[in-house]
């Protein structure tokens, strides 16, 4: 066997993790080694080296294992765009627009898509880890899935399950989860693994007995919580604050119901002297030196949901008083005066006032623009690298003044009393050397900013040694047989 699969009681229970961390584990021994995720839901992607898209926290899956992404490592992204409709990616390209019940139907051509990237994965590589979605007790769900279990039995692979004792009841999550898989998906399962544990291991050690004995199944290991552990997250989104020491610069971000990419904001989570905090529905907005509106997947929607949250106020204040505010991707799309969508590309048809911070207008048209792009810091020599994922092109007397010169051209606009900013680059922050320069365009004249690359390995060498101490790697590493 070349695969496994870890799969998780809920989501959120660590699954990304453990796979991010495995794989780094594997590939520091030599092993050849991918991750996989048949199918993801999220709001955070990333762009591969061919334009295709893929889920986020996959990416850094691949990161761990060395590798460049690849469209072959996330078959099938889902990205919500309503409760009940999501755009559906195809190998790394646009599918169409489908609502949950006409994506439930269409799960039988998904899964011819999701098989053939496994094999060609599995035929590059020794050894496949694969990343499940939610939770395979779904029994509602379970019809031609692709996502958990019907995967595993598709392609015949052993599955490990992961919980998280955070949360609490970790005994009922997994006997639960058991009692409602299959003979042949219970066969499959081979043990399990326990997440974010805090405290004395002896007080653990008889409720793992009992799991043990009462499950016929061994606990792989017991991994301890890793405080400060800060990987780029799937999807998730805590409404907390970044704990600075001293802060110099107060930046507020409003939760939008459909942010993405919001992995733009981890390196100033990290930044020592930047207080960030996000803001959800109905909490009062702070006062702060920068507001950054952050990307959406539905521009139109979350610009109606900042009205109705009083953010236009607040920003139009914020601004007499001499705040600034930067837009990134969808957020730099409000800025301007319009949004045009005359195809209906990302809901009704029709052209939306925009905040009028930027002279400009932003027409929604077929095909989404991605690609990884490289530059400087307009009117400096500051080296800047990102990536777009966007519908959209933005037009007018604002992009006269760039915030970014690309290589292949201009990108972004800068208000001419330099408060308002806005970029179509995500992950502009992740250098060093750029998010010191832009955040002292943004009021912040000190350095102490982290380089988000680097970080990300420490990152993945850390969670690798939690997995290599706590975890059984010679019992895992039997199930690739590699």
């Amino acid at each position: 066997m070349k695969t496994l699969m870890i799969q998780g009681t809920t989501s959120d229970a660590g699954k990304s993790t453990i796979v991010a961390g495995l794989c780094r584990a594997l590939a520091r021994r030599g092993v050849s080694v991918a991750p996989f995720k048949p199918q993801n839901m999220a709001l955070n992607s990333a762009v591969t080296p061919d334009g295709g898209e893929i889920g986020r926290s996959t990416a850094l899956q691949a990161l761990a294992c060395g590798l460049a992404p690849h469209c072959d490592m996330n078959p099938v992204l889902l990205k919500p765009e309503t409760d009940r409709g999501a755009q559906v990616i195809l190998d790394g390209r646009v599918h169409g627009h489908m609502d949950a019940l006409d994506y439930h139907a269409f799960k039988r051509q998904a899964r011819e898509t999701v098989l053939a990237a496994w094999e060609r994965l599995s035929g590059r590589f020794d050894a496949v880890i694969v990343e499940g979605a939610g939770s395979p007790a779904e029994i509602n769900l379970r019809q031609n899935d692709i996502a958990n279990m019907g995967f595993a039995e598709a392609v015949d692979c052993p599955v490990l399950l992961a919980a998280d004792i955070d949360r609490g009841g970790v005994f009922a999550q997994l006997v639960g989860t058991l009692e409602l898989l299959s003979d042949s998906e219970r066969a499959r399962t081979r043990g399990f693994v326990i997440n974010r544990f805090r405290g004395d291991l002896a007080l653990l050690e008889p409720g793992l007995e009992w799991l043990t004995g009462h499950s016929g199944k061994p606990v792989f290991g017991v991994l301890p919580h890793l405080n400060g552990l800060l990987l780029d997250a799937e999807d998730g989104l805590g409404l907390t604050e970044s704990a600075a020491e001293a802060p110099g610069l107060k930046v507020v971000v409003p939760a939008l119901p459909r942010i993405s990419n919001h992995t733009d904001l981890d390196a100033l989570r990290l930044h020592p002297r930047v207080e960030l905090t996000l803001v959800g529905p109905g909490q009062a907005i702070p006062p702060a030196d920068v507001i950054l509106l952050p990307g959406s997947k539905s521009t139109v929607s979350d610009l109606a949901w900042l009205r109705r949250e009083g953010w236009e106020m607040a920003i139009q204040r914020h601004l007499r008083y001499g705040g600034r505010v930067l837009g990134i991707c969808g957020g730099f799309q409000m800025l301007g005066e319009a949004i045009e969508d005359p195809q209906g590309v990302e809901g009704e048809a029709g052209t939306t006032p925009g905040l009028g911070l930027l002279p400009m207008r932003t027409r929604m048209v077929a095909g989404k623009q991605l690609r990884n792009v490289r530059g400087t810091l307009a009117g400096g020599k500051i080296a800047v690298s990102g990536y777009e994922i966007h519908n959209g092109v933005s037009e007018g007397p604002a992009l006269a003044r760039p915030l970014i010169d690309l290589d292949d051209g201009p990108d972004g606009a800068i208000s001419d009393d330099g408060q308002v900013l806005g970029t179509y680059l995500h992950g502009l922050f992740d250098e060093a050397s750029a998010c010191t320069a832009l955040l002292e365009r943004l009021g912040l004249r000190v350095e102490g900013a982290v380089d988000l690359r680097v970080h990300r390995e420490q990152q993945l060498d850390r969670l690798a040694d939690a997995i290599e101490e706590h975890l059984d790697m010679a019992a895992i590493v039997k199930l690739f047989d590699v």
